[in-house]
């Protein structure tokens, strides 16, 4: 997609909210498909809540978004992880 049409200007800092069930190992498993297309992602750029009843896990992870085609690569990423159930 052509950045030029995008509501969004680059650089900017996106949030990616991404749901999944709360395992030990979810949270480094998000970070690590980010990471392949946003770098290192810094421990202050994620937000981690956890279902009333502590079976879901809920992170918001705030990436440096340089382009439209980077934050698709990272969703198709996310989407295609087994293991995360919702995204937005």
């Amino acid at each position: 997609m052509d950045d030029s049409r995008s509501l969004l200007e680059f650089p900017c800092r996106f949030p990616v909210k991404i749901m999944g069930r709360d395992q030990p190992d979810f949270e480094t498993h998000v970070v690590d498909l980010i990471s392949q297309h946003a770098g290192p992602v810094a421990t202050g750029d994620i937000t981690v809540r956890t279902s009333s009843k502590g079976k879901f896990i809920a992170l918001t992870v705030t990436v440096s978004a340089t382009s439209r085609e980077q934050l698709d690569d990272i969703y198709r990423t996310l989407s295609a992880s087994d293991r995360v159930i919702y995204l937005i």
